[in-house]
């Protein structure tokens, strides 16, 4: 392809998608923020999402065959699940499709060594030293996300679920969270056949409020995954990484439930998953305030 003039990145998560659209000096042209784009739970609707927030990115006109896209995406597994969403962007110069792990622990680090835990709806820890690139936790809602906002929320409303029905002490959490469901257990399992993980993970400011208040039951929940993301942190220095960012929206309100020595060696991320993705295809960032 022709050297391109226009770096694309895209952020697909089980959150939000954003992307962000740079020249060739790094310097911001756009952006856009759409709803969950996570192939993982839905590919088609995923790709929808990614493909109209793209088109907002970009509606000052850049042409398609001289931008080169680099895709930030939760669920994205392997190579042909790459090569799928690829297809599904035709018309670009270049598209690059990694993990949104691999994307975000570039944009915290830069291209170098360095390690990156996400928290945010999931979780998952990525190292990437010398040529090696390993990723470790994750693997989705139902197997893992350890230390998630979203595990967090169905650890608290399991808590809640029992209270209710008296198989455990009632507490002030579930106390809090029962209101959502006016005390009904059968109201919260008709809820939870259709929720989703970020359904869970909206509970978790909630839970990390009845925690700070002083609920022993809240705090052993948030402690189960403060405990979930310390041992992403001594694993990913067991693989020779040194620098350790924490990112994601649960990561910063969750630490200071984390371990006090585990806390300092997180680092905060330089730039964020969109960046790191602009990196990924070949693009530059500038140096500026604007940059995140």
């Amino acid at each position: 392809m022709a050297t391109a003039r226009f770096f694309l990145g895209v952020d697909g998560g089980a959150t939000r998608c954003r992307a962000r659209l740079r020249d060739s000096s790094g310097r911001e042209l756009g952006r856009a923020v759409g709803p969950a784009s996570n192939i993982y739970l839905d590919f088609d609707e995923a790709m929808l999402v990614v493909r109209d927030t793209i088109e907002s990115a970009i509606s000052a006109g850049a042409p398609r065959q001289e931008i080169a896209l680099g895709l930030s995406l939760a669920g994205l597994s392997d190579d042909n699940e790459a090569e799928r969403v690829s297809a599904a962007l035709p018309g670009f110069g270049r598209v690059v499709a990694v993990n949104d792990a691999v994307a975000a622990c570039v944009g915290a680090n830069g291209v170098g060594d360095g390690g990156l835990i996400i928290a945010g709806t999931g979780s998952a820890g990525i190292a990437r030293v010398g040529t090696r690139t390993t990723i470790i936790g994750g693997r989705g809602f139902w197997l893992g996300d350890d230390g998630s906002a979203a595990r967090l929320g169905e650890s608290a409303l399991r808590a809640t679920l029992r209270a209710i029905d008296g198989l455990e002490p009632m507490s002030g959490l579930a106390q809090a969270l029962g209101r959502h469901f006016e005390d009904d257990p059968l109201r919260m399992s008709r809820w939870a056949a259709d929720a989703r993980p970020r359904d869970y993970g909206a509970f978790a400011p909630q839970i990390l409020d009845v925690a700070r208040s002083g609920d022993m039951r809240a705090r052993e929940i948030v402690a189960e995954a403060a405990s979930a993301i310390a041992a992403l942190a001594n694993a990913l220095n067991a693989l020779g990484a040194e620098r350790i960012a924490l990112a994601g929206g649960f990561g910063e309100p969750l630490r200071p439930f984390l371990p006090p020595d585990v806390a300092k060696r997180l680092a905060q991320p330089r730039r964020d998953a969109v960046d790191g993705a602009i990196l990924l295809a070949g693009g530059t960032l500038a140096e500026d305030a604007a940059c995140p």
